[in-house]
């Protein structure tokens, strides 16, 4: 039963007309380059970033998301990226190459403003010999496979404190079309506001909730929402909530001053949790400091 199930979903949403949105990780608030190249560099840092997501477990052929990025400043304006995604659903698997080029201004005494222009490189490969095909020559289930090239662009105001991102990593929707000329993907453009604030409630605890808003062309708006207490500049707990979608907890700890573990674990809140025993996520942040900056005290974001 579970199999057919998710047949059927990937059929409908991976291999038919329908558009296919960017990867949604919960914790992307760690890896904010991904949805927004103008944070490339921001830290002050070289970072360093890897992550690996398990959707819905239990269930035949769910999601599966791997994603690395490094970004560090280039000088006193300019800061550069480079990320690496991976994406498994079912028969499909993308892997996505971006690079990221950011300038920063100061705005005000107390913000700055950068500037981000995103270039990418998306693989994307349909597998129909994962499926089970009742009708063999059912021209919209062959095996595919295609390359697209894109650009994106974003805005990141910030502060010591506050943080508000505006972006859209891919200006040009993708048709993707088999050797029938049929087309069997779209990859929609996708819109990015995102913002959050660092509370200091004692010497010792920091809270910063946060926002993330999705708009996509013909899907409905998504919005994440997210709690994150710090405690003693080491130890991080939150929940997080997403419209008709899931509730998630988060936890984290400072091993080092450059290095940063962090876990969440996401909870159905729509009939699919009848299927599944939730999402898992992990991540791992390294970071050294360049000849200019050297890290005094690990950053909330």
């Amino acid at each position: 039963m579970k199999t057919k199930f998710l047949v059927i979903a990937v059929v409908l949403s991976s291999i038919s007309s329908f558009g296919q949105q960017d990867a949604q990780y919960t914790q992307y608030m760690y890896n904010t380059i991904n949805v927004n190249p103008a944070y490339a560099g921001n830290r002050g840092v070289l970072s360093v970033f890897g992550l690996h997501r398990t959707q819905w477990v239990g269930l035949d052929g769910a999601p599966t998301g791997n994603t690395f990025s490094i970004n560090t400043p280039l000088g006193s304006n300019l800061g550069g990226g480079l990320s690496l995604i991976n994406d498994k659903l079912g028969p499909t698997d993308q892997n996505q190459i971006s690079a990221d080029i950011s300038y920063t201004i100061q705005a005000t005494e107390l913000y700055k403003l950068s500037f981000g222009m995103k270039a990418t490189g998306d693989f994307f490969n349909l597998d129909a010999s994962r499926l089970n095909i009742f009708n063999q020559n059912d021209l919209l289930l062959q095996s595919y496979k295609s390359f697209s090239p894109n650009i994106g662009a974003g805005l990141y105001l910030h502060s010591d404190k506050l943080y508000v991102g505006l972006s859209v990593p891919k200006f040009f929707e993708t048709f993707r079309y088999d050797d029938n000329n049929l087309k069997i993907n779209k990859q929609r453009m996708n819109l990015y506001l995102i913002g959050g604030y660092v509370f200091d409630l004692s010497p010792s605890i920091q809270f910063k909730p946060a926002f993330l808003m999705k708009e996509v062309s013909g899907a409905p708006l998504q919005l994440d929402v997210s709690g994150n207490f710090l405690f003693n500049e080491k130890f991080v707990l939150g929940l997080a909530w997403r419209w008709s979608a899931a509730v998630s907890a988060m936890a984290g700890f400072q091993i080092t001053d450059g290095m940063y573990i962090g876990y969440g674990y996401d909870l159905e809140t729509t009939k699919l949790a009848n299927y599944n025993s939730g999402s898992h996520e992990v991540f791992l942040r390294f970071e050294l400091p360049t000849k200019q900056n050297r890290i005094i005290t690990p950053r909330f974001f």
